[in-house]
C-alpha cells in the first residue's frame, strides 16, 4: 500500500506522457509547427516521472526498512549502523538520479548538446581552475561515501571531538552534525572524520567504563574508600554490575591520586553515575577522613638563634 501511495503521482505523470506521445504519433491531430515542442515536453515529462518515482521509491524502501530498527534502544549498535549507511547511500542515489535526469533533459535539445560539447572541448585553463575549485567539494562527497561504507561514526554514536562531548545527530553527504551535551550543535565536514583523530565511545558497543579521580593525603585509608565505593555502586540504579575497582594511580609530594573505575550500559548513564559517585566519595572522605583531604605541608624551623 505504501509503494502504491508513493508511486501514484509519478505513475500518473508517466501515463499522461504516454498518452501525449500516442497523440503525437498521429500528426493529423497536432499541427506540425507544434509537434517539436509537444514532443520535447512529453520526453521531459517521462524523464521527470521516472526520476521522481525512483527517488520516492528509494525513500519509501529506506523508511520501511529503518522503521524496523529503533534507535531508542540502549543497545542499538546494529540499528545505528543501518541508519547511517542507508541515509547516506539514499542521498547519494538521489543526487545521482537528479544529475542523470538533468543530463538526459539537456540531451534532448541539439543546441544545448552542442554547446556542452564545445564547452568541454574548449575548457582549457577555466576547466583546470574549476577542477581545483571543485576538488574540496568532491573530497567531502567521497568522504561521506567512505563514512557510509567503513563507518568510523554512526548515527547516535557518542564522540569527543574538538574537546566537546556529544552525540552524532545527523550525517549528511558533506557534513556531520554533533549534538553537544548542552544542546549546542557542532557542524563538521565529513573529511574531518577521515583525516583527524577523535574519540568514539560507542564504536563497538554502547557500554562504557567511567572513571572518577580523587586527590587525597597519604593518610587516607584505601580499604575504607574501596568499601564505600562498593556500597555506593551497589545501591545506584545506573551501575550495570560489571566493573567496580579502586586503584592508586599516582603519588606526589602533596598527596596521592586515586582512580575509581565503574561501568554503565551507555555513555549518558556513565556520565551521571560518575557525577554521583564523585559526590558520594568526596562527602565520605570529608566526613570520615577530614585529615586526609589534600594539604600543603610547610616545615617551620626555629630561627630565634639567628
Amino acid at each position: 500500500m505504501n509503494y502504491l501511495k508513493t508511486l501514484y503521482k509519478p505513475l500518473l505523470l508517466l501515463v499522461l506522457a504516454i498518452i501525449l506521445k500516442t497523440v503525437l504519433n498521429s500528426k493529423d491531430i497536432i499541427p506540425e509547427e507544434y509537434y517539436y515542442a509537444f514532443d520535447k515536453i512529453s520526453w521531459i515529462v517521462i524523464i521527470t516521472g521516472l526520476s521522481w518515482g525512483a527517488i520516492n521509491l528509494i525513500k519509501t524502501i529506506r523508511k520501511e526498512y529503518l522503521d524496523r530498527h529503533d534507535l531508542g534502544n540502549s543497545n542499538n549498535l546494529h540499528a545505528r549502523k543501518l541508519h547511517t549507511q542507508l541515509n547516506i547511500l539514499g542521498r547519494i542515489l538521489t543526487f545521482i538520479i537528479i544529475i542523470v535526469a538533468v543530463a538526459a533533459t539537456l540531451m534532448l535539445f541539439e543546441p544545448v548538446r552542442k554547446l556542452g560539447i564545445s564547452l568541454f572541448a574548449s575548457a582549457g585553463i577555466a576547466g583546470i581552475i574549476l577542477g581545483f575549485a571543485a576538488q574540496k567539494a568532491i573530497g567531502t562527497i567521497l568522504a561521506g561515501l567512505q563514512i557510509a561504507i567503513s563507518q568510523p561514526i554512526r548515527l547516535d554514536d557518542v564522540l569527543v571531538v574538538e574537546g566537546e562531548w556529544g552525540r552524532v545527530e545527523e550525517i549528511k553527504l558533506t557534513y556531520v552534525v554533533v549534538r553537544i551535551w548542552d544542546k549546542r550543535r557542532l557542524i563538521l565536514p565529513t573529511t574531518y572524520f577521515i583525516e583527524k583523530p577523535f574519540e568514539n565511545w560507542t564504536r563497538t558497543s554502547a557500554d562504557i567504563l567511567g572513571t572518577v579521580y580523587l586527590h587525597t593525603d597519604y593518610t587516607i585509608d584505601f580499604d575504607s574508600v574501596r568499601e564505600e565505593l562498593s556500597r555506593l555502586l551497589e545501591k545506584h540504579p545506573l551501575w550495570d554490575g560489571e566493573v567496580n575497582n579502586l586503584q592508586v594511580t599516582d603519588s606526589g609530594p602533596e598527596g596521592v591520586k586515586i582512580r575509581a573505575l565503574m561501568s554503565a550500559k551507555n555513555a549518558p548513564d556513565a556520565w551521571n553515575l560518575r557525577v554521583d559517585i564523585r559526590e558520594g566519595l568526596i562527602n565520605f572522605i570529608r566526613k570520615e577522613f577530614p585529615d586526609a583531604l589534600p594539604r600543603t605541608r610547610v616545615k617551620l624551623t626555629n630561627t630565634s638563634a639567628l
